[in-house]
């Protein structure tokens, strides 16, 4: 697969293939990247920030060498030294080597990772889509306005690949968490992993 060159946005935060992520840009390296971005509708990719004293196993980054490629999907500038964005992940990419710009920006040499093929969520996986289905219908009785829900439409509650991911991004778990559970190449196994940990959770909760 061809590499390429792209922008990393590295953040405390794993966004998966299809998540929404809003983001408050006002350092002078990420505004000129959001500029050019919105000038040249081109992409960057959102990375995850290794904690302290770990490193990516196969590059030594201090960030994670798997991420997501992201698009501005809207943008409000009207402030000035400020953007605030809303960004769509489009597939994940993988890391190969990097520099760093005189500005602080990270500019990565990457490669495409192809995403999930859909397949349906199995008949045993069933409680993942349906819990997803009854959080999303909860927000807007609770207040929630459509633009302050955290998944963009259309939902498919049928498609492991999507619940999988949603839930990576909703779920209250520590970075290396979702970004282990991003990183799998199997939406079925990343359904599993996630049907558990839900099911501990209610446990707990009950």
């Amino acid at each position: 697969m061809n590499s390429y060159t792209l922008p990393l946005f590295p953040l405390d935060v794993v966004v998966c293939p299809g998540g929404l992520i809003p983001l408050h840009i006002f350092e002078a390296r990420y505004l000129d990247m959001v500029k050019n971005c919105l000038r040249n509708k081109s992409s960057f990719a959102i990375v995850a920030i290794l904690p302290e004293g770990e490193t990516d196993p196969e590059g030594y980054f201090p960030f994670a060498n798997i991420g997501t490629l992201v698009d501005i999907e809207d943008a409000d500038v009207t402030t000035v030294g400020l953007m605030m964005i809303r960004c769509v992940g489009q597939h994940r990419i993988k890391v190969h080597s990097f520099t760093q710009q005189k500005d602080g920006l990270v500019i990565a040499e990457v490669t495409d990772i192809e995403n999930d093929i859909p397949l349906p969520v199995p008949e045993d996986l069933e409680r993942t889509s349906s819990g997803l289905r009854q959080l999303l219908e909860s927000l807007p009785k609770q207040g929630v306005l459509p633009t302050d829900i955290p998944v963009i439409q259309p939902y498919k509650f049928d498609d492991a690949s999507w619940v999988s991911n949603r839930w990576v991004e909703l779920l209250d778990l520590p970075l290396l968490q979702k970004q282990r559970l991003m990183q799998l190449d199997s939406p079925i196994v990343r359904l599993e992993l996630i049907h558990d940990l839900l099911q501990v959770s209610s446990s707990e909760r009950g």
